[in-house]
């Protein structure tokens, strides 16, 4: 298994899920949660702050509009540039940003450390994702955080199971297939994620799901369903403990250890 980057694929990007409910309620609910956990990481200015795998930079847009110093990263070149188009639309007066092809695992060598680190949807397309961790604890500064939301196995399996695509399961075929299919490679056990955490030296301060139960909804119900609602819901859902574990993503704000 190798590296996967995006080259060729912003187009489908855009189109299957930042424009899309599922990317909606994503943005919603990690844009919930960092406003609601930043206030642990505020000084007297403005922080800086690292995006890595930026895709086509939505989340930098947000946290460059609040004010924050920014750096993004991104080895797709295709998704780098629009990434780049996204953030030099923002007025005049927001602060410097800098933008760097590079994938993950390259970052440590510039010897920066960060106040906040942020890689959303990463590292279930890598092959070593507990090697990246300690990457991005070695990108982390002492008292900073990272911000790390990773595909959830548990999920697709719920999902398989409700589906009743039981010989999928009994086969173990969760892995997303082909040049263009936006299932991760690498579906991360929680259990296991939660063991590399660790590891690399983090404590797991807090943890929200994300889709708990968009995915979820059967047809027609989901088509017809008001998108506004359905986020309103989510956000209430995110952080119930009988409901979070059924996100498709997980999204951890995780501390350095003492």
């Amino acid at each position: 298994m190798t590296d996967r980057y995006f080259d060729q694929l912003g187009a489908h990007f855009a189109r299957k899920i930042y424009s899309s409910t599922k990317g909606a309620i994503r943005l919603a609910v990690l844009q919930r949660d960092l406003r609601q956990w930043l206030p642990e990481l505020a000084g007297d200015g403005p922080l800086d702050i690292l995006d890595v795998g930026a895709g086509l930079g939505h989340m930098s847009e947000w946290l460059l509009r609040q004010g924050h110093r920014l750096t993004i990263s991104e080895p797709s070149a295709e998704m780098l540039e629009a990434a780049r188009a996204r953030l030099q639309a923002v007025e005049v007066s927001a602060p410097p940003w800098e933008a760097l092809e590079l994938p993950l695992q390259r970052l440590p060598e510039r010897g920066q450390r960060h106040d906040l680190v942020i890689c959303h949807a990463v590292l279930e397309w890598l092959a070593d994702p507990a090697a990246a961790l300690a990457d991005l604890r070695a990108l982390v500064r002492p008292g900073g955080a990272l911000s790390l939301a990773f595909y959830n196995r548990d999920a697709l399996i719920y999902k398989n199971l409700i589906k009743g695509q039981f010989r999928k399961l009994q086969r173990n075929q969760l892995a997303g297939m082909g040049r263009r299919g936006l299932t991760p490679q690498q579906p991360l056990d929680p259990r296991q994620v939660q063991q590399w955490i660790a590891e690399a030296g983090f404590d797991c301060r807090y943890m929200t799901g994300v889709r708990v139960f968009h995915d979820y909804m059967p047809e027609p119900f989901k088509s017809e369903a008001d998108e506004q609602q359905v986020i309103e819901q989510e956000l209430l859902y995110s952080t119930h403990p009988a409901y979070l574990h059924l996100g498709r993503y997980l999204h951890c704000w995780l501390r350095p250890k003492d």
